[in-house]
């Protein structure tokens, strides 16, 4: 089961404008996502939050894109990316303009909801466009390209996004961020389109839950929901919520510091993602080893940054930022997993389903990191010292052992099939041979 055949159609000019229109609307929407984590201190200002009320405005915004994921494959399945995209878009303005004079918490969370409800068909949906459209040689480095891209969200976040918020304040700053997500609303009705014939239902399938087993049932698209899990979740603790306190408050740095700090974690994942994707589709059945190279690599940096008792030189924290950002990218190796194992009609559902894992993970670091800060430290506080930030940050070596024991797991059964469909999986040392 190396592959299942996927639509096949012809790069074109309607192709490229497809494409344009789609990842315009995921860079928004990462910007969207990612805009708290640069605004962490000034929300616990406006909003006078311990360290566990601040990890609920993300855990709840994850989580509702988490929970969202599978109906929203469901509804990609159904109705198409173009609607999936638009509606999207124009949910996660309407939450921005609510964040934007919301002055409770209450008020700040539904915007929140809105943010991760709007948020959770739209990288899917400009995955199963780059399949509709392109041909399969080229659809893993375009999902990476996609991924790259919408990295770049973040970089916004952390430079034009974070001087509006210093400067002009909270209001103006989220303010505008729901004018760009009008923008992308426009986008995406008037620039996306399907192939023709490319949607379709299975019609024996009678329930959401059936279809949602159905779609899941690949011990292939399982290694992908582990591999997806295993990843991304370090970068995000720090780009969406820790990152910008940690480096401020524990290790000494200027915002402007931090700043750049989240700048070079970007900037990493965007520059690895080409590679990435390269070496997704020259070497498919060894998908596996850039997933736990990734994982190996980013437990190392962990342990370079908190075993010392002291705050860590500038260089060391560019280091470890870099490593991590890399998870973001090995993450989408999760989704060509999906694309590989899923048939065409149950490729929505599929990706859905995958695209929870990382996020699954993420929510749990994140939220675990805010109560494990709040224990170790004195009541009422709302900084926290490098040794609070030394036990917060060790929790996540909870889902990172999880992450790897499931994409050893799953990737066994993968290729008990593969070996039973006559497909050799070839030693490591051989692939590597065959790429040189």
């Amino acid at each position: 089961m190396t592959g299942v055949p996927q639509p096949v159609r012809a790069s074109s000019h309607r192709a490229v404008v497809v494409y344009v229109a789609a990842v315009a609307a995921y860079f928004v929407a990462v910007l969207h996502r990612s805009a708290l984590g640069v605004a962490g201190v000034e929300a616990i200002e406006r909003f006078d939050l311990s360290a566990t009320a601040l990890s609920m405005f993300s855990v709840v915004q994850l989580t509702v894109y988490a929970g969202l994921q599978l109906p929203a494959g469901r509804l990609l399945d159904r109705f198409g990316a173009r609607v999936v995209i638009g509606v999207g878009s124009a949910v996660m303005a309407v939450g921005q303009l609510v964040l934007a004079f919301a002055d409770s918490v209450p008020a700040a969370l539904a915007a929140r909801v809105l943010i991760g409800a709007g948020d959770a068909g739209i990288f899917i949906s400009a995955v199963q466009l780059v399949a509709q459209w392109f041909p399969p040689r080229r659809v893993p480095v375009l999902v990476q390209l996609t991924g790259l891209i919408g990295q770049s969200g973040q970089l916004a976040s952390a430079i034009p996004l974070a001087w509006l918020l210093h400067h002009q304040g909270w209001t103006p700053a989220f303010g505008a961020l729901a004018v760009v997500g009008a923008l992308a609303t426009v986008g995406a009705f008037v620039g996306i389109r399907e192939p023709a014939g490319a949607r379709g239902v299975a019609r024996d399938e009678h329930s959401f839950a059936q279809a949602v087993r159905v779609a899941a049932r690949p011990p292939g698209t399982r290694l992908g929901w582990w591999s997806h899990f295993a990843t991304p979740f370090s970068a995000n603790v720090v780009a969406l919520l820790w990152g910008v306190p940690f480096f401020v408050t524990a290790q000494g740095r200027s915002t402007a510091e931090a700043g750049a700090l989240l700048t070079i974690l970007t900037l990493t994942a965007m520059a690895s993602g080409p590679v990435v994707g390269r070496l997704t589709g020259r070497h498919p059945l060894r998908r596996t080893s850039i997933v736990l190279t990734s994982c190996v690599a980013t437990f190392v940096a962990w342990l370079v940054v908190l075993v010392p008792s002291t705050p860590r030189p500038m260089w060391q924290l560019v280091v470890f930022v870099a490593v991590i950002g890399a998870g973001g990218p090995v993450s989408l190796v999760g989704m060509d997993f999906a694309r590989t194992y899923s048939e065409p009609q149950r490729l929505g559902t599929a990706s859905g389903f995958v695209n929870t894992g990382g996020f699954t993970s993420t929510i749990g670091a994140v939220l675990a990191v805010g109560v494990v800060l709040q224990l170790v430290s004195p009541a009422g506080a709302t900084t926290y010292s490098l040794d609070a930030y030394r036990w917060a940050f060790t929790s996540l070596l909870v889902p990172w052992t999880l992450g790897v024991w499931g994409v050893l797991r799953t990737r066994n059964r993968t290729r008990a099939v593969l070996a039973r469909e006559g497909v050799v999986v070839p030693p490591l040392r051989q692939a590597l041979r065959r790429g040189r």
